[in-house]
């Protein structure tokens, strides 16, 4: 089948708070911290599975983190397809289109499902072949296998779990998110415990169970988010024959690819700079642990910076899908503004108190120190990532997808590793030749995304 459905009017059903008229900051507030709070949510959900599989064996921690990083590369698909969503969604919402909406939810959903499927039997059938492709070490191969096996069982929840969530996010509905994404913190951190040591009489599983929580969990989830399709105003998703519309799925595809590509480009670079650092001989141990210890701290600086890069794309896809591409832009711009406030302030922090926050994650004195070299030069950073992340959520809302994936390539591939490399191994400066270089690449990065979005190209771009 081809082509849209006829455009359907809202009904009282359908109203929800609007955000394309009103207070921009009261529009911002809106979004914002009932995202935070997922953010929070999720950090805490792989905090729990590595903070457990540390209490049953190195081999085990080693192998949760080896899967979640594969498992990461499987999601990217699911990330893409949410992306290319959202930027239909809010289009569709902010002109008061609920049938576009609820059409491209539907295409959305059954695209999802079937790329899951398809990937779940490939994780199901190959899983020995994957791991041993993946470069796992073979003292750690069969519990990761394990790990894929029960993972792969949930691909298609959680595939429906990320995708609804968009659609929720997408109107404007972020707070029924909010309490899908407890629900699965819930389950799958009390998952972890009950399941792996046997508590109140439940039988121990042991390091699988790390898995099987992850799995129900998600799996709760989309079964909640399903149950909240089919009671408020998305109810009509299901009221239709599940056909594929070529043209929806081309949109969502166009619109979603070079998001999964930035993910891959990202990635890609980071495991290029490991590498870079794994050369440095004596001092590459303490550098690479450096910067795992200093990636986990920045990580809960960035849970901000992630939410309002979000609400960005909710926010300025609706306002532009109502016709008011000025609106959109002031947008853009206060919640980067928001973004380089708070991800400054506690960049602040950390940079005055580096060797204390590095001492929570570091115990050897050479690895602490080091830690809190690289804390410091990357927080003189944070407020260029607040400007990248806020933006790039804007561009991606208003469908420049390509723009930001060309922006995260030239500060990755073209600034980032060539300048490591040349600081690093070609001059000799080491562990701080790489700090330097990403402090430089991210700087360029935050200035070539504020120039992508001040020239305004985005505010003309025909996405439906």
């Amino acid at each position: 089948m081809l082509g849209h459905p006829c455009k359907e009017a809202p009904t009282e059903a359908d109203t929800a708070p609007s955000l394309t008229t009103g207070s921009l900051w009261r529009n911002i507030w809106q979004l914002s911290w009932p995202m935070l709070l997922i953010m929070i949510f999720d950090f805490f959900v792989g905090f729990a599975d590595v903070y457990v599989a540390g209490f049953i064996s190195p081999q085990v921690q080693a192998a949760v983190g080896f899967v979640s990083l594969l498992y990461f590369f499987v999601i990217i698909i699911a990330n893409a397809i949410s992306t290319g969503t959202v930027a239909l969604v809010s289009r569709a919402i902010g002109s008061g289109d609920f049938g576009r909406a609820r059409e491209v939810a539907r295409q959305s959903l059954l695209f999802g499902c079937l790329v899951a499927v398809l990937v779940s039997l490939i994780g199901l059938v190959f899983p020995d072949r994957i791991i041993a492709l993946a470069g796992f070490p073979p003292e750690i191969r069969e519990i990761a296998e394990t790990f894929l096996r029960i993972f792969a069982i949930a691909l298609g929840a959680n595939y429906l779990l990320l995708i609804s969530n968009a659609l929720f996010r997408a109107s404007g509905d972020v707070k029924k998110p909010l309490v899908t994404m407890f629900c699965v913190m819930a389950v799958n951190v009390a998952g972890d415990f009950i399941l792996v040591f046997g508590l109140w009489g439940v039988p121990p599983l042991g390091y699988p169970g790390i898995a099987v929580a992850t799995a129900a969990s998600v799996t709760l989830g989309m079964g909640i988010n399903l149950l909240l399709l089919a009671r408020t105003r998305w109810r009509t998703v299901y009221g239709r024959a599940w056909g594929l519309r070529q043209e929806t799925i081309r949109q969502i595809v166009r619109l979603g690819w070079p998001a999964a590509m930035l993910q891959i480009a990202w990635n890609a670079g980071t495991i290029a700079l490991y590498n870079i650092l794994g050369r440095l001989g004596e001092t590459s141990i303490t550098a690479l642990a450096a910067i795992a210890n200093g990636i986990r701290i920045e990580a809960m600086i960035y849970l901000p910076a992630f939410a309002l890069n979000m609400s960005a794309s909710v926010l300025i896809g609706q306002n532009l899908g109502a016709g008011n591409p000025a609106r959109a832009e002031r947008m853009g711009w206060r919640i980067a503004g928001v973004g380089i406030v708070i991800l400054t302030a506690m960049a602040v922090v950390v940079f005055i108190r580096a060797e204390d926050f590095a001492a929570l994650v570091a115990q050897d004195p050479a690895v602490l120190a080091e830690t809190a070299r690289y804390l410091r030069y990357n927080m003189l950073t944070e407020p260029f990532i607040a400007l990248s992340l806020s933006l790039a959520g804007g561009l991606q809302g208003a469908g420049d997808t390509r723009g930001t994936m060309w922006v995260i390539v030239i500060a990755m591939w073209l600034i980032r590793l060539p300048l490591a490399w040349l600081l690093a191994l070609t001059l000799g400066f080491g562990a701080a030749g790489v700090w330097t270089a990403m402090v430089v690449s991210m700087v360029c990065q935050g200035l070539l995304m504020a120039r992508r979005f001040h020239r305004g190209r985005w505010k003309e771009l025909k996405i439906e």
